[in-house]
């Protein structure tokens, strides 16, 4: 009994060790059956993914050389979401399965795969070249020109782009030149110094003396020349004595000392005594017979003008404008005209017409003032002005006539203006009627043979250029451009005074009647 017993334990354990055995063996297929479903959809998945990022790579192949950069970072951008979302399912599957070795083994075969990827794109990028040419020729069948016509069609379009810019350019180099206007006013000034000072200086600094016979010429020299040279030292004028018959000439920059001369001249020819002693004697009674005359000329010109209270000195530099001109006009008359000019515009304007005229008579005493030769004349005349106590608007007046310095009072851009009207009136300064007009129609016709312009007009006295040009021919930029171009043109080819102003004018005008 005790044997059988023992038979059925061991029996009873064998059965239990083939159960247990028959458990594990099952437990494990199950097992692995599971591990390979998961490892079969894990590579399924990444199978997916890494066809669907080829796809992809191959769609932007065909992007163009400059976008390639660019294309590698969104993909790389792409890469990294790939590798967050498989983080995620890895964290997914971590949760519902302990094997966490076997699943970073599945995304580390997967990031292998997304390597074989950047593999694949550095690759696809050896042949970008190569797929350009290709792409090049394409665009050429589609586009139905050639490479060449491509080429002169942008090059078309870049030259646009370059008049634009060249316009840009040119508007900044005028703003440029804005700001070196008073070094190029005073270059073309001395220019035309150059040109026009022995014309100057013929007009402005002889004066003619008439005699009878060259019996009175020669007593005029007197022996030796000692009469004559007496003269010069008494007048400090040059007397030129040459083969010009009937005339002596006076020669000095001062009017007032070659009116003495001639003065003195005219009294010595009359009395018939020449010598030295006489010619001291009446020079000196001349001079001041020309300084009552220079100071009554001033007291008379205040008088017209209504002008009173004025320093006796101002007057006499007011006298001795009668003997200085500008451009050939006359000081005097010029600045009397400014006068009334300023007068007329402050009146319409509400302002004292009494401070006007004063202002406009004065604007240009510097021009006689015998002193501080070095300062410009709107200065000097401001500066003695100040001296003889003048209103500090009066003296503003004179010295930013020229803009010289900055206009503080309303007086200043009327006293400005006169004397702009006063120089621009038609035959006021040295230039006749007939080479008047022949200018201006010079300018019109000028502007007038640049295709696309309808009319011109000069006026201010030549001062402005005024032209109209067909809205439908010329853009705004191409008329800009020609306002340019006339002035350059007007500056090479033409003479004039002061500056030209051109003003392009273009207008569009839509009219329509309802009947």
């Amino acid at each position: 009994m005790t044997m059988d017993l023992v038979s059925i334990i061991i029996g009873f354990v064998a059965g239990a060790a083939v159960a247990l055995a028959l458990y594990i063996f099952i437990r494990r297929r199950i097992l692995k059956g599971k591990q390979d479903e998961i490892i079969q959809k894990a590579e399924v998945e990444a199978e997916k993914i890494r066809n669907e990022k080829i796809l992809q790579a191959k769609e932007k192949f065909l992007n163009l050389k400059a976008e390639h950069e660019q294309v590698i970072s969104e993909k790389n951008a792409q890469i990294r979401e790939a590798e967050s979302r498989v983080r995620q399912k890895e964290n997914t599957l971590n949760q519902k399965l302990s094997e966490v070795d076997r699943k970073r083994q599945e995304v580390e075969n997967i990031k292998s795969s997304v390597k074989g990827q950047q593999d694949a794109y550095q690759r696809k990028s050896e042949e970008l070249d190569r797929r350009m040419g290709e792409l090049n020729r394409q665009i050429e069948n589609i586009a139905g020109m050639s490479a060449a016509d491509a080429k002169n069609l942008l090059m078309e379009n870049m030259k646009a782009e370059a008049r634009s810019e060249a316009q840009a350019y040119i508007n900044d180099t005028i703003d440029e030149a804005r700001l070196n206007a008073a070094k190029e006013a005073k270059r073309i000034v001395i220019n035309t110094i150059q040109r026009t000072a022995t014309e100057t200086a013929i007009e402005n600094a002889v004066t003619t003396f008439p005699i009878d016979n060259d019996e009175i010429k020669g007593r005029i020299i007197g022996r030796e020349g000692r009469n004559i040279r007496a003269l010069e030292a008494a007048t400090g004028v040059e007397i030129v004595v040459d083969d010009t018959p009937d005339a002596i000439l006076l020669s000095a920059f001062d009017p007032v000392r070659r009116e003495v001369a001639r003065l003195a001249l005219h009294q010595l020819v009359l009395d018939g005594r020449i010598h030295p002693a006489r010619i001291e004697e009446v020079v000196t009674k001349v001079q001041k017979q020309l300084e009552e005359e220079i100071l009554e000329t001033g007291k008379r010109t205040c008088i017209d003008l209504g002008i009173h209270g004025m320093s006796m000195e101002l007057v006499r530099l007011i006298g001795r404008m009668k003997y200085r001109s500008s451009y050939g006009q006359n000081l005097l008359q010029h600045s009397r005209e400014v006068a009334n000019i300023c007068a007329i515009m402050a009146s319409e304007l509400g302002l004292n017409p009494k401070i006007a005229k004063r202002a406009g008579l004065l604007h240009d005493i510097g021009k006689v003032s015998e002193d501080d030769p070095d300062l410009p004349h709107a200065l000097l005349g401001m500066k003695l002005a100040e001296q003889y106590k003048e209103k500090p608007e009066i003296c503003n007046a004179i010295g930013s006539h020229h803009e010289e310095i900055e206009m503080t009072s309303l007086y200043s851009p009327i006293v400005l203006v006169g004397d702009a009207i006063s120089g621009a009136r038609p035959g006021a300064r040295r230039e006749v009627i007939e080479s008047y007009i022949k200018r201006l129609k010079g300018m019109e016709d000028l502007a007038a043979s640049y295709p696309g312009v309808t009319k011109s007009y000069a006026i201010q006295a030549g001062r402005e250029l005024r032209v109209i040009v067909g809205a439908d021919e010329i853009t705004d930029g191409e008329a800009e451009e020609l306002s340019g171009t006339i002035a350059k043109r007007i500056q090479d080819e033409m003479t004039y005074p002061g500056q030209v102003k051109i003003t392009v004018i273009r207008e569009t005008r839509s009219v329509a009647y309802a009947k």
